[in-house]
């Protein structure tokens, strides 16, 4: 077939967000937002020097958690300069005012994830995994009904006034107020993302990888194959072309049915759309939107491209697998100057893109070259591979909490329920996850119709498997109790930044004391605001920590900031030393530090909790001791000023900022389990009393609650004082936290009380 098209070469990048961008919106002409998974919306106005290239005009924060669809409201009264809405996997829906860039409505309804934001004339409706529709007007909620029966994964407009709507049940659903006008059957997996075609009906992508064209009638017009997985977006041009993002890392366009060009990427397209002049907008894994064009004179220069196509290269070498390990992983020439230890012994090496095995002669004491490790045809390029093993899937889990996303694995021949009790296990999650973590895998490998099999037993207690709303059989002869969230191994750490907001914050506080004639001799010079910079970027780049390092004066320069910037202006520099502690060089320079000279960061901790105390300060001077417990060198530190720290910190359990008491109770739980390793009988019983009170305070936030309650239990399981905290009469604490409402709550309540019967 012969079709007239001009080909998409690579515009520009819009860089900025630290993590996978998940969402883009046409802003008319005004410009483009985007969203994230770092939990930021960006706006993104034309540069005015240069027309193909686009800056980042607005940070919009307020999601606590990834950020997904995103609609445009065009300028009005209300909004002058228009207005953005934006839904998450915090369950809010957000409105944003363009002007201030400030967050003007929070609609909250949503019982989960929120995956569609449409607007409908002033009205906003909203889709989510809870499987309703949500019609907001006026920040007020006016109405709502169970659209599906099973997550909604989309929801959009069409010209003539109705909604639709996709779905996990494969179908697609046209809503005329809340009465479904027809009903579009076809797909055979999890409908994703629809759009309009103009003149024609819809165009919906799906999980079974395929795109459909529908007549409103509900009729197929067409299908479009040519992905190899997942396709979660489409969108469509006046001119009649078609877009589609999917996790084969494709952008594919589409002409009359036909895939006319395919545009590659270094990662999962998540979403593509199309601006009106037909430039293209994709939204990729990597963190960075892209625009393509088929005009000329915007397309990008000759060093832009070839840097593209060199990053695609290195991509693409990056995941290429030798004997199933991946080639980068792989060590270099370097690791046979290494002696072999027994004759025989193989080692796979890097030699420029090929693995190469050597052998040891234990005779001559040298490594023999045996040849090139290759793959064979079916190598699992296309069946992930997770700790060396392939797996049918596997899925990234962001269980939130500020804890970083855990990888999934699953067969689709396991049963669901043993794949979920044995991966919590072995993350240590509360059992309490196990039925959110089944449907999680039933939803998304389409396995709606699974029936369990009610011989199944659990690998690890021999008992029958946990039906919800059925009684659980236990095995004969339990071999000893077992509680579902004690003890708590392992530390929590707070690893989540908004880089570019606390560079930012920085930079303002600096410019003030520079227009401050008596404080301007504490401003930084130049050299120093580009060295804070320099900082910022090693702490963003994380795929690199392994390698990458700091300058002795880097560390000198943050501690020189905390001891005589103003206590109203440290919080942010606090905040880069939080997140420097995580960088395992910056963890090791800073320990010199504060061994070689005055202990810095006890003076910080002093400063922060002297009356007045800011929030702010308080916050981030928790976290950053928090975070010191990643680190194993930082220990005998941590046991060492045990008692002035949480002294210093003590009254934080009773503020009534809700993120200072979970950094606080966070804290806490971190120092129970490190002073059961190092059997310090005293520093537990100090815990154990902080913890304590933390879990008699009526308005303590939930999750602070928790962590407490799980450091008494985890104290008493494993500790030197489960007779103190019986004294403290630890089993009335036990039965009112085993009433509580909060599952999460009463599960740890009951495993406590257990506990405490057993003395």
């Amino acid at each position: 077939m012969d079709i007239d098209f001009k080909e998409y070469q690579l515009s520009s990048e819009l860089r900025g967000h630290e993590d996978d961008v998940r969402g883009i919106c046409v802003c008319d002409n005004v410009g483009i937002a985007t969203s994230s998974r770092d939990r930021t919306v960006r706006f993104w106005s034309l540069d005015p020097s240069d027309k193909r290239k686009y800056h980042s005009s607005k940070i919009l924060l307020g999601h606590t958690s990834f950020v997904g669809p995103l609609a445009w409201i065009s300028p009005n009264a209300e909004f002058p300069e228009g207005g953005l809405v934006s839904g998450g996997m915090d369950t809010m829906v957000l409105v944003w005012d363009l002007r201030s860039g400030e967050k003007v409505q929070t609609l909250q309804g949503h019982k989960l994830q929120v995956t569609g934001v449409t607007l409908d004339n002033e009205d906003i409706v909203s889709s989510s995994v809870d499987s309703t529709l949500k019609r907001w007007r006026k920040g007020k909620l006016v109405e709502f009904w169970e659209a599906h029966n099973a997550p909604i994964q989309t929801v959009i407009r069409i010209p003539s006034g109705e909604i639709v709507s996709g779905s996990s049940d494969t179908t697609i659903k046209l809503w005329k107020g809340k009465k479904c006008a027809q009903t579009f059957v076809g797909h055979t997996d999890t409908v994703r993302g629809l759009s309009v075609m103009p003149g024609v009906g819809i165009i919906s992508a799906s999980h079974d990888c395929t795109i459909r064209l529908w007549a409103l009638t509900g009729q197929v017009l067409m299908e479009m194959v040519g992905h190899t997985a997942i396709v979660y977006s489409i969108d469509s041009h006046a001119s009649g072309l078609i877009v589609s993002g999917s996790e084969d890392r494709f952008a594919k366009i589409w002409k009359d049915g036909v895939c006319v060009q395919s545009l590659e990427h270094p990662g999962c397209v998540w979403d593509a759309k199309f601006l009106e002049n037909g430039d293209i907008v994709t939204a990729c894994s990597d963190g960075v939107t892209r625009i393509w064009t088929v005009h000329s004179d915007k397309v990008a220069d000759s060093l832009e491209l070839e840097a593209y196509a060199s990053e695609l290269s290195q991509y693409k070498l990056s995941r290429k697998k030798v004997g199933g390990l991946k080639l980068y992983d792989l060590p270099g020439l370097e690791a046979l100057q290494i002696p072999g230890t027994s004759a025989g012994q193989t080692k796979v090496v890097r030699e420029g893109d090929n693995g190469v095995a050597y052998s040891w002669d234990m005779k001559e004491q040298r490594w023999d070259k045996l040849g090139e490790v290759v793959d064979g045809p079916d190598d699992g390029m296309n069946r992930p591979i997770l700790d060396g093993i392939q797996y049918d899937y596997v899925f990234d889990v962001d269980i939130g909490d500020g804890e970083p996303t855990r990888k999934l694995p699953y067969n689709r021949s396991d049963n669901p329920y043993d794949a979920a009790d044995k991966w919590l296990l072995k993350e240590n999650l509360p059992f309490s996850y196990r039925q959110q973590i089944v449907e999680f895998i039933l939803q998304n490998t389409g396995q709606k119709d699974f029936t369990l099999n009610t011989s199944f037993r659990d690998p690890y207690t021999g008992a029958s498997a946990y039906v919800p709303g059925q009684p659980s059989s236990m095995s004969a002869i339990p071999a000893k109790p077992t509680f579902k969230h004690i003890p708590k191994k392992g530390m929590l750490i707070f690893d989540a930044a908004q880089f570019d907001g606390i560079l930012k914050k920085i930079m303002e506080f600096n410019n003030a004391l520079l227009s401050d004639l008596e404080k301007k001799n504490l401003s930084m010079s130049e050299l120093e605001t580009s060295r804070v910079a320099a900082v910022v970027k090693i702490l963003k780049d994380t795929s690199h920590y392994h390698c990458s390092s700091f300058a002795d004066v880097d560390i000198s320069l943050l501690l020189k900031l905390l001891k005589t910037w103003p206590p109203a202006m440290i919080f942010p520099v606090i905040d880069i030393l939080r997140m420097t502690i995580l960088h395992p060089d910056g963890a090791s320079l800073l320990l010199k530090h504060v061994e070689n000279q005055n202990d810095v960061l006890m003076e910080m901790i002093e400063k922060v909790s002297s009356n007045p105390t800011l929030p702010a300060n308080l916050l981030t001077g928790i976290r950053a001791v928090t975070n010191l417990f990643k680190n194993s060198s930082w220990y005998s530190w941590l046991q060492k000023h045990r008692s002035e720290i949480l002294d210093a910190f003590s009254s934080c359990y009773s503020s009534p900022n809700k993120n200072v008491q979970l950094s606080y109770s966070t804290l806490i739980l971190n120092y129970a389990v490190l002073l059961i390793e190092k059997k310090d009988e005293e520093g537990q019983s100090h815990v154990l009393s902080a913890a304590l009170e933390i879990a008699e305070e009526e308005s303590m936030e939930v999750d602070s609650k928790y962590r407490a309650l799980v450091a008494i239990g985890t104290l008493m399981l494993e500790g030197l004082v489960k007779k103190i905290a019986l004294d403290f009469d630890v089993g009335n604490i036990a039965r009112v936290a085993k009433a509580s409402k909060e599952t999460k709550i009463a599960e740890v309540g009951a495993d406590i009380e257990l506990l405490a019967k057993q003395s």
